[in-house]
């Protein structure tokens, strides 16, 4: 008998995106600039492996600036704040560095944009995630939060002309435009964002399942379960036609029965993932027999952000001394 062949299709892009890279390093080169411990106000990106790593380095996670020592450094996610947040900051006289992924900035001055010309503000996402709120705290009370199709049936505004929809950067592409799509059968004057909201990264990471998971007989995504674009593209892999799809955090949590009768699996990971952890996964089923990767490549990544302004300054004075 001809022994099957078992294969991996890696996609590519995959992993850390520019503003977690961006993110990451800043609490990294905070911790060696001003000495542990630094603050970060909740998880500075949502991955389990990332931040267990920052705090065996001096990081300490709260979940607000109150859990701060007056006059310590606080680094804000890449998810982003509202406004509130910073002037909780100033009364501690906290050193905030602002670590928001840039992209996310963008959605933000969208939103002040759009409520300072008094519209109504769609914004298309998860209820709950920070980066929600921290976009609808820049106009609270011209946002309302759109989560998912079933919701546009539930939206009021007071001016059909005068309203335009927003989005979390880490949706599902199809899912908000199928959104999008439900609110202008009842709102056909809606506008559309200046430019796309869901970021580069998110959007790269999905076309590429797409192309590989027709071919899969299971998808696997490496990522957390509180990462938004991972999330996302286990559904998208399942969408686009594999067989099966698993969101893991570590390569030991494969499960030997997932592979059972598989010839064709599937590998990805989210934006906020490093890529050593891929690694691992890859060595994993190398060891049940899927040595074969293949590289499946859709774009070809080059964006870089540099460092918050705030870390800049204080780096280069350092250098000065």
């Amino acid at each position: 008998m001809t022994e099957i062949r078992k294969r991996v299709l890696l996609a590519r892009p995959r992993g850390y995106c520019a503003g977690v890279d961006r993110a990451v390093q800043t609490v990294e080169e905070a911790l060696k600039l001003y000495g542990p411990p630094i603050y970060v106000r909740k998880q500075i990106v949502h991955n389990k492996h990332v931040v267990s790593t920052l705090e065996a380095k001096g990081a300490i996670f709260v979940e607000e600036n109150e859990e701060v020592p007056e006059g310590s450094t606080v680094i804000f996610s890449a998810h982003g704040v509202a406004p509130e947040v910073y002037e909780q900051a100033k009364a501690r006289s906290l050193k905030a560095i602002d670590a928001t992924c840039p992209l996310v900035t963008k959605v933000h001055h969208e939103a002040k944009r759009f409520a300072a010309d008094d519209y109504d503000i769609l914004l298309i996402g998860h209820e709950g995630h920070e980066e929600v709120i921290g976009t609808a705290g820049e106009a609270p009370a011209h946002v309302q939060l759109v989560d998912g199709p079933e919701d546009a049936d539930k939206v009021t505004v007071r001016d059909p002309a005068k309203v335009v929809w927003l989005s979390q950067t880490t949706l599902s592409v199809d899912e908000t435009m199928e959104t999008v799509a439900r609110l202008k059968q009842r709102l056909p004057l809606l506008q559309s964002p200046p430019s796309d909201d869901i970021c580069y990264a998110t959007q790269n990471r999905q076309h590429v399942v797409k192309e590989i998971a027709p071919r899969c007989d299971v998808v696997i995504v490496v990522g957390s379960r509180n990462s938004s674009n991972s999330v996302r593209l286990v559904e998208v892999a399942l969408d686009a036609g594999a067989r099966a799809g698993h969101l893991v955090d570590y390569a030991h949590e494969i499960a030997d029965e997932w592979l059972e009768g598989a010839t064709t699996v599937g590998v990805t990971s989210g934006a906020s993932v490093p890529d050593e952890l891929v690694t691992q996964v890859l060595e994993r089923l190398a060891a049940r027999g899927f040595a074969d990767v293949s590289e499946v490549t859709t774009a070809d990544e080059r964006l870089t952000f540099s460092l918050p302004q705030e870390l800049k300054r204080d780096m280069k004075a350092a250098r000065s001394l």
